[in-house]
């Protein structure tokens, strides 16, 4: 029974991601819903598994479904991956990204 409230909730987490996109871009009340329904059922579900697994290996479960399930959805409904790679689409825009990505690593060591 705890593994069906983490499947439910990673795919009402997934859900409410939706929603976010979707909110993010048009201020409706249906988004509204979607997005704050969506992440609302997701905890109350995750929260209901904690009665049948432990509290680290249901949030860990949850978190990675969740996790992967978004990116899924960016990829396949949104075209996140055609955004990623055409940034890349003038040499330019490639020695910029690089040369901000060495500044950091510099000022990290």
């Amino acid at each position: 029974m705890g593994w069906m409230f983490i499947i439910l909730a990673a795919l009402s987490e997934i859900i409410g991601v939706i929603g976010l996109r979707f909110y993010s871009q048009h201020k409706t009340l249906r988004n509204l819903i979607l997005y704050i329904g969506g992440f609302g059922v997701s905890f109350a579900l995750l929260y209901a598994s904690f009665n049948y697994l432990q509290l680290s290996i249901a949030y860990v479960v949850w978190v990675g479904i969740g996790t992967v399930g978004a990116v899924l959805v960016n990829i396949i409904f949104f075209g996140g991956i055609q955004k990623s790679i055409t940034y890349y689409q003038y040499p330019s825009d490639y020695h910029r990204c690089s040369r901000l990505k060495s500044n950091i690593l510099m000022v990290l060591q």
